[in-house]
């Protein structure tokens, strides 16, 4: 399977908590985010990988050596997530897996999405009754059964069973469908849209499934303060016992 990471962004809304570098490269218990990442899909057997830089792409192609594919984004500070992943759509079409770079999450989580028996699936964290009502940042998803039904950050907060975590996969015949949908959004002018409005025309064709967080932490580092509960809270998490913890969502847009 080939994994896309989609790392063009400059973190603009961590206020200057990046120090300078791309968001892709904070350090997080020793380790740049997208390392992480890196490791955690070798550990899976995934070393067909592309990473979409875009900000000091020089910076993010040291980090993940010689073996990952860079395709640049020249356009980083003028599109977003669907335009760095539609620049990478060559080669996509026998199936692929695409996740943010800025998510730190337990390598459960991609191990569980990877195994799901759906060939399309996307990973939620449903949202626990004891949790706070979600804001105007999160990716808010609908869900019906075991099938995602809607999702947009504009979505009312009472309708949402869940937060999107930001990975996703498709297999052969959905990533073509992927690919042609987010060929008709570019052509009509979407280069600023998150990945997830290709969701959204996706899933009118066909369904996607859900594959639920079940418990294992996670977060997608936006704002300061979502690094900052990364390092102190999350990561001891992801390196302690989190199997038995709630759901840790606090990711934001995709």
């Amino acid at each position: 399977m080939k994994a896309v990471i989609l790392a063009a962004g400059k973190g603009l809304r961590l206020n200057g908590t990046c120090g300078g570098v791309p968001k892709c490269l904070l350090p997080v218990g020793g380790q740049t985010l997208i390392a992480r990442q890196l490791q955690n899909l070798s550990s899976q057997g995934i070393d067909d990988i592309v990473v979409v830089a875009g900000f000091k792409a020089r910076d993010v192609r040291a980090v993940c050596g010689p073996r990952v594919h860079i395709v640049y984004n020249s356009m980083f500070d003028r599109t977003n997530s669907l335009y760095s992943l539609w620049l990478a759509r060559d080669g996509l079409s026998d199936g692929f897996l695409v996740m943010n770079s800025d998510v730190l999450f337990h390598p459960a989580l991609l191990n569980r999405l990877i195994n799901s028996d759906h060939h399309d699936a996307v990973l939620v964290s449903m949202r626990d009754k004891n949790m706070p009502p979600y804001g105007d940042e999160e990716m808010k998803a609908r869900v019906g059964g075991d099938s995602l039904i809607d999702i947009s950050k504009s979505m009312a907060p009472s309708d949402a069973d869940g937060e999107n975590v930001g990975i996703a996969k498709f297999g052969s015949e959905g990533a073509r469908l992927f690919v042609h949908l987010m060929n008709t959004l570019i052509a009509a002018g979407c280069c600023r849209e998150w990945v997830p409005r290709v969701f959204k025309e996706f899933l009118t064709r066909r369904p996607l499934h859900v594959v639920d967080t079940a418990g294992y932490p996670w977060i997608e580092i936006d704002f300061p303060e979502d690094y900052h509960r990364a390092v102190a809270e999350v990561l001891p998490m992801i390196r302690g016992r989190a199997a038995t913890l709630k759901p840790v969502g606090t990711g934001r847009s995709w």
